[in-house]
């Protein structure tokens, strides 16, 4: 049954991750300006080169994924960003007591997105990617 199944489901996770980053770091882009002034509301330093770092993994680490391209590599490097900006943006032990559960769900769903990525990162990106189109040649 895992063969059956292991190719369809690697790229399954890996759309269904990049669907989180791809139109994150594409709306970072729109609203610039409102990024860099979260990122500094977050007490930050270099705001403008914090936006410009969360707008390459988000976007170039969500096409990578969506085509299992250097996928360990992406995966990764997503799954660290990702542990840090809930460190950094999802602070639920440093809020106010009616934003805990908010922010701690958001906190937990950040750590929760890195084991995917994590995943990806252990076992590559299945057979339906360019990784492994490139490793046939």
């Amino acid at each position: 049954m895992r063969n059956t199944f292991e190719a369809p489901l690697a790229l399954a996770s890996r759309v269904l991750l990049a669907t989180l980053f791809l139109p994150a770091g594409l709306g970072k882009i729109a609203g610039f300006s409102g990024t860099v002034a979260y990122v500094a509301s977050a007490g930050l330093p270099l705001p403008e080169l914090g936006a410009v770092i969360a707008i390459v993994v988000e976007v170039l680490g969500g096409l990578m994924l969506i085509a299992g391209y250097q996928t360990r590599l992406a995966a990764l490097v997503m799954a660290v960003f990702t542990v840090v900006a809930g460190v950094c943006f999802h602070r639920f032990w440093a809020v106010a007591p009616e934003q805990v559960m908010v922010q701690q769900i958001m906190f937990l769903k950040n750590i929760s997105i890195a084991g995917g990525l994590l995943a990806l990162t252990a076992f590559g990106a299945g057979t339906f990617s360019v990784d492994a189109r490139n490793a046939r040649y």
